[in-house]
């Protein structure tokens, strides 16, 4: 008994992983003895997961079932405008008071992610942690838990814009331009710089929502 909420957070946080690395897709159906079977847990902390997981609006009901929920086209243009603000903050708020490590780590996380440029899942994977560290340099903790709901809404993505032809360079080039705003402690370059950023990736996701429904 003493255990069941260290399994319970475990769960959660497993079934999330996997809607985020695209294990399990919108419109996936989860069931519970599939989960408890693969992530070698009882059942009740799965039972306790999707539940959690329904009350944040990641799973839907499909009938009695659960499956991973879908993002429309509004839903996916309020959380980017949202997105876009949050982190626009977080790099204004980073370039004052990121320490100089800090700001050393996210240089070394682009010199590594350039390698990545290749295979769009592993750099989608780099691009989040390059996102969050720059949510860590804004050393406030209440916009760091903001981030945390919105990146996860954002897992209920099915594709990664970094998928596109030539995105990838093109988002690591503006990753160096965001950088170099904070290191410059300019506040106002690095709030600009990640917006545009954003705003880019909104644009391409757009593209491609387009192009998949001309295909159908």
């Amino acid at each position: 008994m003493p255990n069941d909420k260290p399994l319970q957070r475990d769960a959660y946080d497993m079934i999330l992983e996997a809607i985020d690395v695209g294990v399990y897709k919108p419109g996936d159906r989860l069931v519970e003895s599939e989960l408890a079977e693969r992530f070698g847990v009882s059942r009740t902390p799965i039972r306790e997961a999707l539940q959690r997981l329904e009350t944040q609006s990641l799973l839907a009901r499909d009938g009695r079932s659960l499956i991973v929920a879908s993002l429309d086209h509004n839903q996916l243009a309020e959380l980017y405008v949202v997105r876009s603000e949050l982190e626009g903050l977080a790099a204004r708020l980073a370039a004052r008071h990121a320490a100089a490590e800090e700001i050393e780590v996210l240089e070394q996380m682009i010199e590594s992610d350039r390698a990545l440029v290749g295979d769009p899942p592993a750099l989608a994977r780099a691009n989040r942690r390059f996102h969050r560290q720059i949510h860590l340099a804004s050393h406030n903790r209440y916009l760091v838990q903001q981030l945390d709901l919105v990146y996860r809404s954002m897992a209920l993505m099915a594709t990664t814009s970094l998928a596109a032809e030539g995105r990838g360079a093109t988002a690591m080039a503006e990753h160096s331009a965001i950088l170099a705003a904070i290191r410059a402690r300019d506040e106002a370059a690095a709030y600009a710089a990640l917006k545009a950023h954003i705003s880019n990736a909104f644009i391409q996701r757009l593209k491609q929502d387009s192009e998949a429904s001309a295909a159908l």
